[in-house]
């Protein structure tokens, strides 16, 4: 297994080892994502990957990284080449049908409970978002989606400079945030406009996006969640 990051827990002062997963470590993965999904409150905020996708992405359609204490899976991260169909996140973010094979997926992010507060998402995001390039095909969108109310991902995404494109029901009538980040873009967006809505107000938020707004970042005033949308001018 060959290792492509090394570093320490801040919280528990632990080395900790990054490395490209394969097939072999498909047990470690399930369990650790049964075992993140079965402390949530809510379960609906998170979409869990089944084996068949697992052995989808593993198989050649993408990558999982993983952190290791020892020879403890603790945390991992996935990208997927995702298939080209009515439900590809590109189609919601406006794209036309021959730029669907530009897209990438951002996948699943499970940390074990007993390492959170280490900065692992972010450290993983980094480092697979590094080794993307070293894929066969280069892409040039990158696309996630996240529930409302998911804060920790919310976080997470706002933090690697995604925006949110789109807000529309998915996986059935789940409501899902729809993030991209142009990978290719090197022009500065100025964003000459902004507002915020309430994170509860979806029918608002839905509004704007459809209008040409993005949403650009969240914040939190009087114990209630609200995103920030942009309105922007590329220079």
């Amino acid at each position: 297994m060959k290792v492509i990051f090394e570093g320490t827990l801040n919280n528990e002062e632990v080395p900790f080892k990054i490395s490209m997963l394969s097939l072999s470590h498909l047990h470690q993965i399930l369990e650790l994502q049964h075992l993140v999904i079965d402390s949530l409150e809510n379960k609906d905020i998170l979409q869990p990957l089944t084996l068949d996708e697992f052995e989808y992405i593993l198989g050649g359609n993408g990558m999982i990284i993983g952190a290791f204490v020892n020879d403890d899976l603790i945390a991992f991260r996935a990208l997927l080449i995702p298939l080209i169909d009515q439900d590809h996140l590109g189609l919601d973010i406006g794209l036309a049908e021959e730029d669907l094979s530009s897209v990438i997926y951002q996948e699943i992010s499970n940390v074990h409970l007993k390492y959170r507060g280490n900065r692992l998402q972010q450290t993983l995001a980094s480092i697979i978002m590094k080794q993307l390039s070293k894929l066969d095909q280069q892409y040039s969108y990158i696309c996630c989606t996240v529930a409302p109310f998911n804060i920790p991902s919310l976080k997470d995404k706002f933090a690697q400079g995604m925006g949110i494109a789109s807000l529309k029901e998915k996986y059935g009538d789940q409501l899902r945030y729809i993030f991209v980040k142009e990978l290719n873009e090197k022009k500065r967006e100025n964003y000459i406009e902004s507002t915020m809505l309430r994170m509860d107000d979806f029918e608002g938020q839905k509004q704007l996006l459809a209008s040409g707004w993005r949403g650009i970042k969240m914040e939190k005033k009087d114990d209630e969640y609200w995103v920030v949308f942009g309105r922007n001018e590329v220079h």
